[in-house]
């Protein structure tokens, strides 16, 4: 995946990580017996948490690149990884966040 190069390209991507976030959520409600459910079920409250947050400091002007720090979402990402099928979409919206536009 391309890193995005403009805002508002890095905003979408933010936004299509929120939406796959509800997906997922929607898919947990229809299939709660499901072993993945029970893996799910461990990252999906913190990413979405961190997701909305970012979104929201980006959509208000509150967000600063750092080259530094990555994401706080970036630990679940690392221990989930392999569980989330968007984690490329992740990655993505980290590397810029530490890299920039």
């Amino acid at each position: 995946m391309d890193n995005p190069k403009t805002w508002d390209e890095y905003l979408d991507l933010v936004h299509q990580a929120v939406y796959e976030i509800d997906e997922m959520r929607a898919i947990l409600d229809e299939d709660a017996g499901d072993e993945d459910a029970d893996l799910y079920a461990q990252f999906i409250e913190p990413l979405d948490f961190h997701l909305r947050k970012l979104f929201d400091d980006m959509s208000s002007g509150r967000y600063q690149f750092s080259r530094d720090t990555d994401l706080p979402f970036m630990p679940v990402v690392q221990r989930f990884g392999r569980a989330i099928p968007f984690r490329q979409l992740l990655e993505t919206i980290n590397r810029t966040h530490r890299k920039g536009l």
